[in-house]
């Protein structure tokens, strides 16, 4: 018998979630529920985070959670938490299958099956942002070695488990050399422990066309955060619906399953809404606990229920579907063909479909870092660029000059052009004269020169070597 923590949401959650539990009470599952509230009623009475302390000591004694889509109130600074979770508890793989139900459910990809392995707890979603001038603000894209490591070996594990063909890599690391080249290597090391798993790496933005294209052209896809969360909605749309598709949050300690669209409340309380989801979602947790036999009851009964025809408003084809059903109905059909196997649809086998058991990461031993330079960042409201240098070259000492001046990226002193529009934010790179390492000590003397000559500097960035190579990113044009 497990213990779970279910939360039913808001929106059509509640509906959704009696579903879900319904057909998986009638399957079998051996499971025990303590029910929490989060989401809209708890953000409205005050708390900011969406959930209570005692609800998070629920979730973090049953290690396992299921929960169901909730609102976040706009405005008044409401943090989601779906992410909130998710880097609270260490959730740092999210798993998505996306599978056409062709002829059953509409898609112009009827062999489609892709599974999307995304990073779950940094990239842009470490949501750390400042506005720092009157015309600028910004976003840090933090990737790590740990987190890098940690979801490309997963997607590698999860192939091995399921009898996947390849592992396929997608980042922009033709422009974002440090970050999204970090991935990218990572997933390059990694991929030589897996000789019999096919691998690849495709440039997000061409292998979104392609995937959106000719989805059949791969498997396991793996990617940084932002790109998996946008690419796994697009996934889960062209198989089918994004309605139909679960999702799994997996980490070291704790999981949280879920149907990854939103709480729909123009369709709450009116015994409409698609369950499949949320089932899915459930599914996956079966198979999380071990409960693989009740795991595959449940969704060949889903699949045949599909393929009978009985369809909730969202799939119903008049040429396609034979009745149109509630949230309930919908249930009810499912568990009453608990036992049989789809014949259209390919049935599943979940025999070794339990948990990952990775092991934890270990760091490697630190590398040689060396101070190299500085970036000052500027908040100066001039148009030309050699007007600024001017002004900035009144900062230098013997051991930092003046080497580049960027604006939004681009290099613009020396040697810019006139047409390139700028904005108030301006980057200065200072480095020692000759190359050598820098004093770090010159870094706070740089500021106080800036603070006495009346320059708003918003923000410092420290350029460093590691092991003797430059880790930084250069201008562009530079």
């Amino acid at each position: 018998m497990a213990r779970i923590t279910v939360a039913k949401g808001d929106g059509i959650g509640p509906e959704i979630m009696d579903a879900t539990l319904h057909i998986l009470r009638e399957a079998g599952a051996a499971l025990e529920v303590d029910e929490i509230e989060v989401g809209e009623k708890v953000y409205l009475s005050g708390n900011t985070s969406g959930i209570a302390a005692s609800s998070w000591d629920v979730i973090r004694r049953n290690k396992v959670f299921l929960k169901a889509p909730i609102t976040t109130p706009q405005g008044g600074g409401y943090k989601s938490l779906n992410v909130t979770t998710r880097k609270f508890l260490g959730l740092y793989a999210n798993v998505r299958p996306c599978r056409s139900l062709h002829p059953f459910v509409g898609t112009k990809h009827p062999v489609m099956d892709v599974v999307i392995v995304r990073e779950n707890e940094e990239d842009l979603y470490a949501g750390i942002e400042h506005r720092q001038t009157d015309e600028v603000v910004q976003c840090l894209k933090l990737i790590s070695r740990p987190g890098c490591e940690r979801i490309v070996r997963y997607a590698f594990e999860y192939a091995s488990q399921q009898k996947r063909r390849k592992v396929t890599c997608f980042t922009k690391d033709n422009i974002m050399k440090q970050t999204d080249g970090l991935f990218h290597a990572v997933f390059d090391e990694i991929a030589k422990e897996y000789p019999d798993i096919e691998n690849e790496h495709w440039i997000i933005d061409i292998g979104a066309a392609k995937m959106a294209d000719t989805p059949e052209a791969f498997d396991v896809i793996v990617m940084p955060n932002l790109y998996g969360d946008v690419l796994s909605d697009v996934a889960a749309q062209i198989a089918g619906s994004v309605g139909l598709a679960g999702s799994a949050n997996i980490g070291e300690e704790c999981a949280m399953f879920e149907a990854i669209h939103g709480s729909v409340p123009r369709r709450a309380g009116q015994d409409m809404a698609n369950p499949s989801g949320l089932l899915q979602g459930a599914i996956m947790m079966l198979n999380h606990l071990g409960q693989t036999e009740v795991a595959e009851r449940v969704q060949n009964a889903w699949l045949y229920t599909i393929e009978e025809g009985v369809h909730t408003y969202d799939i119903f084809k008049e040429a396609v579907s034979r009745r149109k059903v509630g949230t309930r109905d919908f249930a009810r059909a499912v568990a009453a063909n608990l036992g049989k196997r789809p014949e259209t649809l390919s049935p599943v086998s979940y025999a070794g479909s339990e948990a990952l058991r990775l092991p934890k990461f270990t760091r490697a031993p630190q590398a040689v870092k060396e101070l190299e330079g500085v970036d000052l960042f500027v908040h100066w409201s001039g148009s030309s660029p050699d007007e600024l240098a001017g002004i900035m070259k009144g900062l230098e000492s013997t051991g930092a000059k003046l080497s580049m001046i960027t604006n939004r990226g681009i290099k613009v002193w020396p040697d810019g052009f006139p047409e390139t529009f700028c904005t108030d934010h301006w980057r200065c790179r200072f480095k020692h004269a000759t190359g050598d390492t820098l004093d770090k000590a010159l870094i706070p003397a740089l500021l106080t020169h800036g603070l006495e000559a009346g320059i708003d500097i918003i923000k410092t960035e420290n350029l460093y070597r590691f092991d003797g190579k430059p880790a930084y990113s250069l201008g562009q044009g530079q």
